[in-house]
This record gives C-alpha cells, structure tokens and sequence, in this order.
C-alpha cells in the first residue's frame, strides 16, 4: 500500500497563502525523529527536509495563494492546495492521510486525523517540508516589509504585529478578508 501524508501550514497567520506538503516515505529508508514540525528547531527541520527530499518516494508542495484564500476563504483555499498537492506528486498513493478534520475533493480514499502530524510518520514529513518552504518565503517578505517584524511572528497576530499593522496599516501581502484588519481598513476609510 502507498501511502501519503498531506499538511498545511500558514492557515492561521494573517499573510500571504498557505503552504501545503504531501509526502510519500519510502519504508525502505525510514527517516528518524519525524514529528509535528512546530516540535522542531528551525535548524532540525531544514535537516529532515533535506532529508526527506532525498528519501521519499514522492513529495510536493503547493501553494493556495492569497487571492485564493481571499475569494475562497482559508478553509476551501488549504483543501484546494491540498488537493494540488496531492494531484502533484509523481506516484499516485492508495491512501491519503490529512492532518485535521477536513478532507479535500479527491479521487482516492482519504482519512483526516486531528493531530495527525505528531501520530502518522508521511504527515509528519508533509508537515516539515511545508513549514520549511513558507519559513524561506516569510524570510523574503520580511526584507521586503520589514516594519511588521514577520520574522518573528512569521504573520501571526501577535501584540508586536498587531501595533505595527495599527501604526503601518496593512500591506499587499496581508489578508484583507481577515476581521482584525479588515477593521483597520474600514477605520482607515472612515477617517477620510
């Protein structure tokens, strides 16, 4: 049976889409110290990244970009990249197992596990490749808007970003559709 871990990262944060990983392992070469990508050092993760790049049978990531979660909404635009990501790789799995309690439109059986990452090694992996791809993309958007400080929170509402989104007002990467700064916005047009 072929077997594949699907996770997302990114679905709570107040910025830019949402990273998805969908990992097929390889049981012949089993890979130590998979787990939930949030119980991880920055450092360990890029490592089993690397790593499960070269181990895997298969693996993908894709991204449901901002206007996606825009127009779709977080939910419908993560199940969206999940079934891209799914539909990507090169080796079609008998099995998906998803990290939460939505399944994605897809023709294959699919079980959804809450807390998945920390119980099934493909989520695991999914869950690591995934984080480790949006870090490298929120390293770039903090160059290119470093006054919100997203290498900290990583565009999470934090107190921090929440006071430089009050002194900044929001920019083009930040979800308008989100309640905290949509309000900012409509404050921002009631001003004028």
């Amino acid at each position: 049976m072929i077997v594949c871990g699907v996770d997302e990262t990114g679905r709570g944060s107040a910025i830019s889409g949402v990273w998805v990983g969908a990992c097929i392992l390889d049981p012949n070469n089993p890979i130590e110290g998979l787990k939930d990508s949030k119980k991880l050092s920055a450092k360990r993760r890029e490592e089993l990244a690397e790593e499960i790049k070269s181990k895997a049978l298969s693996w993908s990531i894709n991204i449901a970009s901002l206007e996606e979660v825009e127009n779709l909404n977080v939910l419908n635009a993560t199940l969206l990249g999940m079934k891209r990501a799914v539909e990507s790789l090169n080796i079609q799995p008998n099995k998906v197992f998803i990290d939460g309690n939505r399944i994605p439109d897809i023709n294959i059986p699919a079980e959804a596990i809450v807390k998945g990452d920390d119980l099934i090694p493909s989520i695991s992996a999914a869950s690591i490749i995934a984080k480790v791809e949006r870090d490298k993309a929120i390293k770039e958007l903090h160059q290119m808007y470093p006054q919100y400080g997203f290498d900290k929170h990583k565009g999470y509402l934090t107190k921090a970003h929440m006071e430089a989104l009050s002194k900044y007002g929001p920019c083009p990467i930040h979800r308008k559709t989100y309640g905290p700064i949509r309000e900012l916005l409509e404050k921002q047009l009631e001003l004028f």
